[in-house]
């Protein structure tokens, strides 16, 4: 039985206590578990976030306002995020994703406009929300003329990781199960995977990936 419960999760149900959970991000070595002292400047990072968010606003013409009815996401929070005051956590860029119709990695404007071919581990990034112990690698980043992205992500054990809705309704999910336990809910539905196990399918409601308290996960996350 797997619990979502862990120290501090009071804290992770509610993703707008964004000045105690920064989405970091950070370069690591060849080896998974071996993470660099060195990090990417994390006010670089808020500002290209904020500056993405604010085109994407910009683009459709909405209002702070609106965005916050379709997000879900509280107008105060999402004039913070804007200005760079503060990190998102993965569980409001994922809400943000659901109301732009886009995934997290176009979202944050990693689009190629001419990919290349072979992208080395050092230069995948990676993101960190160490409110709920999840890490995010992205292995294949999208681009214009690719339809598919890859990720290599990892949770803490016993963690819990929500999403309200898919970034757009029928997107398709291939999960492959590296190392750990791993249970992948879907439309309401809960699947306990292992190692080598494979999950696939469509992604049109809720969503949530959770770990036991005695052992994490990494897998490999292919969206199409």
């Amino acid at each position: 039985m797997l619990s979502a419960h862990r120290l501090g999760h009071k804290r992770r149900q509610h993703p707008e206590y964004l000045h105690e959970t920064r989405l970091t991000c950070f370069l690591y070595r060849d080896n998974f578990s071996y993470m660099e002292n060195t990090s990417i400047d994390t006010a670089a990072m808020d500002q290209r976030i904020a500056k993405r968010l604010k085109g994407l606003r910009a683009e459709r013409d909405w209002s702070l306002d609106e965005l916050a009815r379709r997000s879900m996401v509280s107008r105060a929070t999402l004039s913070r995020l804007e200005n760079a005051e503060v990190s998102p956590t993965a569980q409001v860029l994922g809400k943000l994703c659901s109301a732009y119709g886009l995934t997290m990695s176009r979202l944050m404007h990693m689009v190629e406009d001419e990919f290349a071919p072979l992208i080395r581990r050092e230069a995948q990034a990676v993101w960190i929300d160490p409110s709920v112990g999840f890490k995010r690698r992205s292995v294949s980043p999208p681009a214009q003329t690719l339809a598919g992205e890859m990720l290599e992500c990892e949770l803490d054990p016993g963690a819990r990781i929500s999403y309200d809705n898919p970034p757009r309704p029928g997107l398709e999910h291939h999960l492959l199960l590296i190392e750990g336990q791993l249970e992948v809910t879907v439309d309401g539905q809960t699947h306990a995977l292992n190692p080598g196990d494979c999950l696939r399918y469509q992604l049109f409601g809720p969503s949530a990936f959770a770990t036991s308290e005695h052992s994490g996960a990494r897998y490999v996350l292919f969206m199409l």
